[in-house]
């Protein structure tokens, strides 16, 4: 008999009249302003200009939920184009289902087109949301909450999920909370990329890329432990073996890029530098303008002296 579980919601959907507020959506939608927010703090300090990640999320955001949509189908495909099944369901992006590899592969092809167009260098921009990336996922992963969805095996420890829905086969009863373990692993993440990033100073995609093989540490135990239906290869279940791959694609990276292009960009936004210029060749010029006056003045006031002095002169002759 169990003491304590997490229960999860009666219901994951709220109606306001003929308007829908579901759970899952709220959580994506504040973990992406929560991202945007962070990253816009970490983009002004390091000397960009505020709005720019704004800006650029505008093309990542969509990018990202359409890829992480295509990735879920992909390898789910069962869920939607099986005997039985409904294919206009993989369009409901609100019941649930997005894929982060996917979510962050189409994501960052969004953040270069949009960075290209702003003149941004993608790397320095990757850095500067990575903390806010990880955020956005722990606070994402409370809409698997309240869908019931995304727990591991059957426990009876103290902060166990209990499931109450048997729809898409699901068993009543209380599951290691794979969701939350997730979401305080993302947390983690974050903090660890927003010290090491200080610390050490990291550069040129560097932070970026300690947060996808942080995530990825963590993601291939907690994958490990779910026991939804997926696709397994060689023992272990295709997200296993995502997570290992990228991890080492990360991994790679950080000591290449460490070896050829140490330390951190001295400019991580040309339009804020150019910016500053102007308002420095502005001051100069209003500097110069006023000496001008002033070096005028004191010509006019030793001319005036010279033509009192004659005329004095002149007097005295006369």
């Amino acid at each position: 008999m169990e003491l304590a579980f997490i229960p999860s919601p009666s219901r994951g959907v709220l109606n306001l009249g003929p308007i829908p507020l579901r759970g899952y959506a709220f959580c994506i939608i504040i973990g992406v302003f929560v991202a945007v927010w962070l990253g816009n703090k970490r983009w002004v300090a390091r000397g960009g200009r505020p709005g720019t990640v704004a800006d650029i999320a505008v093309w990542a955001v969509p990018f990202g939920l359409i890829g992480g949509r295509l990735y879920h189908v992909i390898t789910d495909y069962q869920l939607y184009f099986s005997e039985g099944r409904d294919w206009v369901d993989a369009f409901k992006i609100w019941e649930g289902g997005l894929g982060i590899w996917g979510a962050i592969a189409f994501g960052a092809l969004g953040a270069w087109i949009g960075a290209r167009r702003m003149g941004v260098p993608m790397p320095a921009y990757a850095d500067a949301v990575a903390p806010g990336i990880a955020l956005a996922q722990a606070i994402g992963r409370w809409g698997n909450w309240f869908n019931q969805e995304l727990y591991g095996r059957a426990t009876d420890l103290p902060w166990a999920v209990e499931i109450t829905s048997s729809a898409d086969g699901r068993v009543p009863g209380t599951y290691h909370p794979t969701f939350l373990y997730e979401s305080l692993w993302c947390v983690g993440v974050a903090v660890l990329v927003i010290w090491a990033g200080h610390r050490f100073e990291l550069g040129h995609g560097r932070a970026f890329a300690l947060y996808v093989a942080a995530y990825c540490a963590g993601r291939f135990w907690i994958e490990y432990m779910r026991v939804d239906d997926a696709h397994h290869i060689l023992g272990l279940r295709l997200n296993n073996w995502t997570a290992l791959f990228v991890f080492l694609l990360a991994v790679v990276y950080i000591v290449l890029s460490a070896r050829m292009r140490p330390g951190r960009e001295a400019v991580v936004e040309p339009r804020a530098e150019s910016s500053a210029g102007d308002a420095g060749d502005d001051a100069k010029d209003a500097a110069d303008a006023g000496s001008e006056d002033a070096t005028s003045n004191d010509e006019k006031d030793e001319k005036d002296a010279k033509d009192v002095k004659d005329g004095a002169d002149s007097a005295k002759k006369g």
